[in-house]
């Protein structure tokens, strides 16, 4: 068997034995006689299945139980609506009485941090009075802004907690006081400890460190839910699916099946603890190197640096030279084993993305195949 070191952003790389008992499963799963993805999801196989990787990420992620745990679709790019649709929506009523005076709109704040914040934000201001407290634009948002305090008629308080085409990341999550946080953790999520109290809602696709892409996991405050506008679309509705138990309609069963699969790996890895002191140690070691390099640097602050998303360019390259060195980077790499290192296409560069199922071997093979890259380039 042929495997790569993958450090794709996501779809990303997923740990072996998971893959491996999903391949032995596939046809019988649990001794059914069925895969998953044969099963009805209102039968007594299924209900297990998801009552168990409800079950498991409660565990992994201490949440508490005022807190309801959705698994969704549309990945995070539709949670940029249904938060503020669900936390700060109005009654159409109210918007044809303003007679254009004063819009009834409800308050909220975002700290643009990145592309992904950025959508979040276009998006919100459709059903929102939008304020963006503070953004890192201004250096390719290259670091992670200082965060002002809400106003106190905020409905929340939104940012992106780990910022994948960038590779910056919240160390300290800003304080909000009444005003509830919300955060996309699509990219970070499992991969270190997190409180999750602090927090109205958390919402991550799958796609990065919980399991394939389909599934949209979303943690929220039970007293955040009910308060979607009456003409907001039933399926866009928080409460309609916590009152079904995220089985309104037909869930993405196999990708809850297999983000099951992921947590049970992890929490025999000894839970996110673990997993923590590994990606730390990962990450350390990439970094090192990058600091080390006469060829290559990361652009990114120092004190901001993510753990999952690392982008990495030349030092001294002229600018009619780098698009080549960068496309012979990725294509070499590839031949060696080490896929998907090319960065965002609307940024550049390269990007190794290591998420929990990254093997340390994987980055110290990127590591050395880097040193090898570096002395082609100068003996040239």
């Amino acid at each position: 068997m042929k495997r790569v070191f993958n450090f794709s952003p996501g779809p990303s790389v997923l740990p072996l034995p998971v893959l491996e008992r999903a391949a032995a499963e596939m046809c019988d799963a649990n001794g059914t006689g069925q895969s998953v993805m044969e099963m009805s999801h209102r039968s007594k196989d299924y209900k297990p299945v998801i009552e168990k990787t409800e079950a498991l990420l409660r565990e992994l992620m201490d949440i508490p139980a005022h807190y309801n745990v959705l698994f969704l679709q549309g990945g995070a790019s539709l949670q940029f609506a249904m938060v503020p649709l669900n936390l700060a929506g109005v009654e159409q009523v109210e918007q044809e009485t303003s007679g254009g005076q004063n819009s009834p709109q409800k308050k909220v704040s975002y700290i643009d941090t990145g592309i992904w914040s950025d959508k979040a934000i276009k998006e919100a201001g459709k059903y929102a009075d939008v304020s963006v407290g503070a953004s890192s634009k201004d250096k390719s948002y290259t670091y992670i802004p200082v965060a002002p305090a809400p106003d106190a008629d905020d409905a929340y308080y939104h940012i992106t907690l780990n910022n994948t085409i960038v590779g910056t990341t919240w160390n300290k999550v800003p304080e909000t006081g009444p005003v509830p946080l919300v955060t996309d953790a699509s990219s970070c999520i499992l991969s270190e400890p997190l409180d999750v109290s602090k927090f109205g809602v958390i919402y991550a696709g799958a796609q990065k460190n919980l399991g394939p892409a389909g599934v949209t996991v979303v943690i929220i405050r039970e007293d955040l839910m009910g308060k979607a506008p009456s003409w907001t679309p039933v399926m866009l509705r928080y409460d309609t699916h916590a009152k079904e138990g995220s089985m309104y309609n037909t869930p993405p069963c196999y990708a809850v099946y297999m983000v099951g699969l992921v947590l049970e790996w992890l929490k025999n890895l000894g839970g996110i603890e673990a997993i923590s002191q590994i990606n730390r140690e990962k990450a350390g070691l990439f970094y090192s190197y990058l600091e080390s390099s006469k060829t290559f640097l990361s652009p990114v602050a120092k004190a901001d640096r993510s753990l999952m998303n690392i982008p990495f360019v030349y030092r001294d390259v002229p600018a009619d030279k780098k698009t080549d060195l960068e496309s012979r980077f990725v294509k070499e790499a590839a031949a060696a084993g080490l896929v998907n290192l090319a960065g965002h296409r609307l940024v550049g560069g390269m990007r190794a993305s290591i998420y929990n199922a990254m093997p340390i071997e994987g980055v110290k093979a990127l590591i050395g195949f880097m040193e090898q890259f570096e002395h082609s380039i100068r003996s040239v």
